[in-house]
């Protein structure tokens, strides 16, 4: 970095997203220590879906030319997210992640979101310290939980148990689901909405979401990325995002099964997380065979529950 070329932030464009992709692997890998720190997430990508996604801002830093880093802003209705949050290696401890986070906070300012997270490592005493300059603060842990449900899907397709997907449903059927999916998230903290995930999952063709019902009242559902180029890769199906009602918690046990269901449909495993927080949606996971693969701690501004409640079941980790 040159001393007399200040590192800009702007827009990351089309045509760099190989190299955002690329740097994101690079700049987790060197940190977790992988031998080829290139092998961090194997087929998946976080880039490439996010970018293409209308609820999504991707910030560039360069250093002239050359792209040095990058932030993925998402917005999920009232809630904000950003991450991945990562920079060169060679570029480390010079402020480029300052100025990043700097960009996003006017982004989170224009959308008028009114809370805000990210998950981070929270062995790192210097992540957690940079996010706090900007007010967030350290709040439960989120647990990063797998399942294999291969040993269901025998006898779930005998018995014809396929699970519910928004993408069987007619274009005015699924509109109606679309919307049942805000008011249920609007209940459990208003504003939350994740219409445009669910939307650009329809039209990338990156998985699908999975739907559960009682005598046509929606219970839950939930966002499943699977696929080449998708953020689950071709082996996990990773549950960006699931809710289901509260008040009878076994709401969330159905929605769980039919997750695992589509995820044996695909052969893949399934990838859920979810902050401890949320006691009895962690137990009930953890019933169920879930198993811990990696912890983050969820940093939230203001320093407030959100949707991070012991009543709340849902199943997200802001990565």
């Amino acid at each position: 970095m040159s001393a007399n070329r200040p590192i800009k932030i702007g827009h990351l464009k089309k045509s760099e997203l190989e190299e955002a992709g690329r740097i994101v692997r690079l700049a987790f890998g060197t940190f977790l220590g992988l031998p080829n720190p290139l092998d961090f997430m194997g087929d998946r990508d976080l880039m490439t879906p996010r970018w293409h996604s209308t609820h999504v801002n991707v910030l560039a830093a360069r250093d002239g030319d050359r792209l040095i880093g990058s932030n993925v802003v998402t917005r999920w209705g009232s809630f904000g997210f950003f991450g991945p949050l990562t920079v060169l290696p060679e570029y480390w401890d010079r402020g480029v992640a300052q100025q990043l986070l700097e960009a996003t906070m006017a982004v989170f300012g224009k959308w008028g979101v009114r809370h805000t997270g990210l998950f981070t490592f929270p062995q790192s005493a210097k992540h957690v310290a940079l996010y706090q300059k900007f007010g967030y603060w350290p709040r439960y842990l989120t647990a990063i939980m797998t399942h294999s449900p291969v040993a269901e899907s025998a006898s779930q397709a005998k018995r014809g148990d396929a699970p519910a997907v928004l993408s069987a449903l007619t274009r005015s059927q699924r509109e109606v689901a679309i919307g049942a999916c805000q008011r249920l998230t609007h209940k459990i903290d208003r504003g939350l909405d994740l219409s445009g995930e669910i939307r650009a999952v329809l039209a990338r063709k990156a998985g699908d979401v999975v739907l559960t019902y009682t005598r046509g009242v929606l219970n839950g559902f939930a966002v499943c990325l699977n696929g080449p180029g998708s953020e689950g890769g071709e082996k996990t199906c990773y549950v960006k995002f699931g809710a289901a009602r509260g008040g009878v918690p076994e709401r969330f046990d159905r929605l769980l099964e039919a997750c695992e269901a589509f995820a044996a449909s695909r052969g893949a495993v399934l990838e859920a997380g979810v902050n401890l927080a949320r006691e009895d949606a962690y137990r009930r996971m953890r019933a169920r065979g879930y198993r811990v693969a990696m912890l983050g701690v969820a940093m939230q501004h203001p320093h407030a529950n959100g949707f991070n409640r012991a009543d709340a079941y849902v199943i997200d980790d802001w990565r």
